[in-house]
């Protein structure tokens, strides 16, 4: 081959443009057991980012402030099936992570997400967690957000949390539980007494709240019913040893007064290579809404940090 025809080969592929992203947009994408809704923000060239939400059961509305991350790439928002504008799930058959793992590569398939940054927040990164441990292909980096790495740390964090609270929210949390009693008005206000500290710190506004499109069967039956008490298909759910096994770069965040604990991520972190932490200061669960800027800003900085990696 010559010389010239070598350098118009080199000249053709410095000029090839980028893959194209995920058109920005929203839709629904037919999946076992209903329809899920999903919604692309964001048309740069930079590498997708695919945003995983807590509950389960929580609609991904509370996570809105990551759009402004979208002004160099696509940001991907789901509401995972049972949850948010995605159909109801009542069929406890389906409520299992190895469906959401399915769930996730039907969405990346259908939107052509072959490269991708992964950001998963409470049991969004229990979720992302299983899903890196399948070893899928082109995942860049993943931020395990105010992550639930073990249920029992988890559950023992929370015991010691609720000492904060009144003495009365104590008897009422511990007399209900034991009666079974928690969808009374009295354990529910202790609920919100212990949300009010470790979850959010500013009012949540009806949006981010979206109590209505709150997936509470979902929720139940594999979580709980409340954020401090483990009862249902999760409780047993233990992957700090595993994390050795992730070799991609990692970053978790959790809040100052996170009901993650700080302490429990700094634990998580030592045991993940190479991995960073990232505490959000005046922060509680809800980072994102707290301290949506700071959050944004944590984000980014490690987004181009792995960007800029050879």
């Amino acid at each position: 081959m010559s010389i010239r025809l070598i350098a118009a080969g080199l000249l053709c592929a410095a000029c090839a443009k980028p893959p194209a992203g995920p058109k920005p947009g929203e839709g629904f994408l037919p999946v076992p057991g209903g329809k899920i809704w999903y919604r692309v923000v964001g048309s740069g060239v930079k590498t997708p980012l695919l945003l995983l939400h807590g509950g389960p059961g929580a609609p991904s509305s509370y996570l809105n402030s990551l759009a402004a991350l979208s002004d160099d790439r696509p940001v991907v928002f789901y509401d995972q099936l049972g949850a948010g504008r995605s159909d109801p799930l009542t069929d406890t058959t389906l409520m299992t992570i190895e469906r959401h793992i399915r769930e996730l590569d039907s969405l990346r398939s259908a939107l052509g997400l072959r490269e991708i940054h992964l950001l998963g927040h409470s049991w969004g990164s229990m979720l992302a967690m299983d899903y890196l441990l399948t070893k899928p292909a082109g995942v860049r980096s993943v931020v395990f957000g105010s992550s639930v790495m073990s249920a029992g740390r988890w559950q023992r964090d929370a015991d010691s949390l609720k000492r904060f609270l009144p003495d009365s929210f104590e008897v009422a949390i511990a007399k209900h539980e034991a009666a079974g009693t928690t969808d009374s008005p009295e354990y529910q206000a202790a609920t919100t007494a212990y949300y009010q500290r470790f979850v959010y710190l500013k009012p949540l506004a009806p949006a981010e709240g979206d109590s209505a499109r709150f997936g509470g069967e979902v929720y139940r039956y594999m979580w709980g019913p409340s954020e401090f008490r483990a009862t249902g298909t999760l409780k047993n759910y233990e992957r700090v040893d595993r994390l050795k096994e992730l070799s991609l770069p990692i970053l978790f965040t959790a809040g100052e007064f996170d009901e993650g604990t700080p302490w429990a991520h700094a634990d998580y972190q030592r045991m993940a290579p190479g991995s960073k932490l990232e505490i959000v200061k005046g922060a509680a669960h809800l980072t994102m809404l707290d301290q949506p800027a700071a959050y944004v800003a944590v984000i980014r900085r490690f987004l181009a940090e792995v960007e800029a990696r050879p």
